[in-house]
């Protein structure tokens, strides 16, 4: 009874085969992973710009790494990633690390979601470092309850040899008793904790008084780079990086693709695009921006269909209706969701937050066409914030993907009001 509480009936069915598999590609390939230092990342939110993070210090201190993320992989030149998920399946996942080895580079920095993890794509690849940056309501559709969602990433530091865990975050005690080495980051609580925090949309500074004050300075900003930081200073400390080898690279990444992009087409309002899609993003990042902006806060973004987790459409909703002056509901991969019924989730939480229909909430189901509404309504002092697509090359709607990158949209829209 308490086996069938623990693995529902239908992951009793696949678990073995997805072991099966991801330890055959492993051995196909020669067990790739065991020739690397593995860093491996994951959280609900912060895994992509952590990882770019620590990679980028790993090599501005001369330690060949390579890395796996959602947005590319590569040693010295990242290749962009075209698979629509983020950690790949254990044949090309494999297939990548041995190529990465091959190279001779020293180090892997893996980005890991909750599905992969649960799905054991990673088996035959040693963790040295396990990081978690943090753990909120997502993928629901998937794991169904939030303890097999965080039972899913602690899967993670059951594999690992030491732990890098944000002890901000509620589940940090869990992965604490998953692991005997560790060590804490956080801005309340942990062995490495910030403190005299300047934070600005493009950049963080703090000092760590644990480490005699080290001062660290990001390129890139909001909250919740503090905590992405504080994750890459552990990992560097772990890995013998001098105090300088750690401030420099970390200041040393300029940006990541699709995370707080800022674009400039000569307009007098700021605009900026983020991958932000979950309420506990929002939550970091839209304080910030309010604070920041001088005129008016607009923000644009949807919600995924198909089988995803509807639960965090309405407190997205509501978070971006308390911080935003304007909010604008739009697609976001609907599939064979009908846009309408997602934006009307969404927009039932703005309006609990005062937001009203045609005043200061606006849905405009055609992405391209909201985006250029968000640009002709701004004016000088604004900024506008287009969130939830990033990077991605594709948006999926119900007759299958279609061809789709934010940015260009974007600076098609501003040069458009322009003439």
């Amino acid at each position: 009874m308490g086996l069938k509480e623990k693995i529902p009936f239908y992951d009793s069915l696949t678990i073995p085969y997805h072991i099966g598999k991801a330890s055959a590609y492993a051995l196909r390939y020669g067990f790739p992973g065991r020739k690397l230092t593995v860093i491996g990342v994951t959280g609900t939110n912060g895994k992509t710009t952590t990882s770019f993070m620590i990679w980028k210090m790993l090599n501005n201190a001369g330690r060949k790494a390579g890395l796996m993320t959602t947005v590319g992989w590569g040693v010295d030149e990242i290749h962009e990633q075209v698979e629509h998920m983020t950690t790949v399946d254990s044949n090309l996942l494999n297939q990548r690390i041995k190529k990465i080895a091959d190279s001779g580079a020293q180090y892997l920095v893996l980005e890991l979601t909750s599905h992969a993890l649960a799905q054991h794509r990673a088996i035959g690849v040693p963790i040295d470092i396990a990081v978690i940056t943090n753990v909120t309501h997502e993928h629901l559709d998937y794991h169904k309850t939030f303890e097999r969602y965080r039972d899913a990433k602690r899967k993670l530091f059951k594999m690992a040899r030491y732990g890098v865990i944000n002890a901000d975050d509620p589940s940090a005690e869990y992965f604490e008793s998953d692991i005997d080495d560790f060590v804490t980051y956080g801005v309340e609580y942990g062995d490495l904790k910030a403190d005299k925090i300047k934070l600005s949309p493009y950049s963080v500074e703090y000092k760590i008084p644990s480490l005699e004050n080290l001062e660290i300075k990001t390129q890139i900003g909001g909250q919740f780079n503090v905590y992405n930081s504080l994750a890459c200073v552990a990992v560097g400390k772990r890995l013998g990086l001098s105090d300088k080898e750690i401030v420099d690279g970390i200041h040393a990444l300029t940006s990541v693709e699709g995370r707080m992009v800022k674009i400039d087409e000569k307009q007098d309002f700021t605009v900026v695009m983020d991958y932000a899609h979950t309420p506990d993003a929002f939550e970091k990042l839209l304080p910030d921006m309010k604070k920041a902006t001088k005129g008016r806060l607009i923000v644009m973004f949807g919600s995924a269909g198909g089988r995803r987790d509807p639960s965090k459409r309405e407190p997205m909703g509501e978070i971006a209706g308390r911080y935003a002056d304007i909010v604008m509901l739009t697609e976001e991969d609907d599939r064979d969701t009908p846009g309408a019924e997602i934006i009307e989730q969404i927009a039932k939480g703005a309006r609990k937050s005062g937001k009203k229909d045609g005043e200061d909430l606006f849905m405009e189901l055609y992405r391209p066409t909201a985006i250029l509404k968000c640009c002709e309504m701004a004016k000088k002092g604004d900024t506008i914030l287009f969130l939830g697509k990033g990077n991605e090359k594709t948006i999926e709607r119900a007759d299958g993907p279609h061809a789709y990158y934010e940015e260009d949209e974007i600076r098609k829209a501003l040069k458009k009001i322009k003439k």
